[in-house]
Order: C-alpha cells, then structure tokens, then sequence
C-alpha cells in the first residue's frame, strides 16, 4: 500500500522496541520506522495508522487500525502521540522474547 500525500497526515519516525510493531501485511517490522496516522476514509473520526521502514515506498497497517479517537474530542495531533507511544511502549514477555506490539490492547 502506497500512503498518498494528504493535508491531515502526520508522521513521525521512531525506532521500534524488541519485539517491534505488528503489521497486517507484513507481520511484526522492526528497526527504524515511521509513523502516519490520518483521518479514515469512513469520516466517522477514525484514524488509520500505517508504519513503513524508514525511507522506504512500502506503508503497512498497523494491527487494530483505524482507531477511533477517544470521546471528548482529542485531536489528531494528541491521538497520534499517544498512538506513537504505545508503539513504542516495550511489548509482553513471553518465553523470554519479547512480543510485538499492537493497537488491539493485547
């Protein structure tokens, strides 16, 4: 998937944890990404949050993308930084390796 230039996008580069950031496509990315959230294509305040290899052409969604902003109004800006600190949050522990993470709440 090719991310098209919008208005409403925001990126932010980021290098992932361990365990990296599970994607829908390619499974968990790992190593310096980048972030874009914006407004999803149903209009109803979501957001699709995509990450890709830093520099690459290639966007990846997140597993648990769109996500809908939390009630009270939290703007995109707000939404995304919570989105990038949860990818970047350390994932569980199990069998001494440490899971990706997602946007799902595992």
């Amino acid at each position: 998937m090719t991310a098209g230039e919008h208005a409403e996008e925001l990126r932010s580069p980021f290098v992932s944890n361990a365990g990296g950031v599970m994607t829908e496509e390619a499974g968990a990315v790992t190593g310096d990404l980048e972030l874009l959230t914006r407004p999803g294509e149903a209009g109803d305040g979501g957001l699709e949050v995509l990450v890709r290899y830093a520099g690459a052409e290639d966007w990846y969604n997140v597993s648990g993308s769109p996500v809908t902003r939390p009630a009270g109004g939290e703007d995109h800006r707000a939404a995304h930084e919570a989105i990038l600190e949860r990818l970047t949050t350390p994932g569980p522990v199990e069998g001494g390796n440490e899971l990706p993470v997602d946007l799902l709440g595992r």
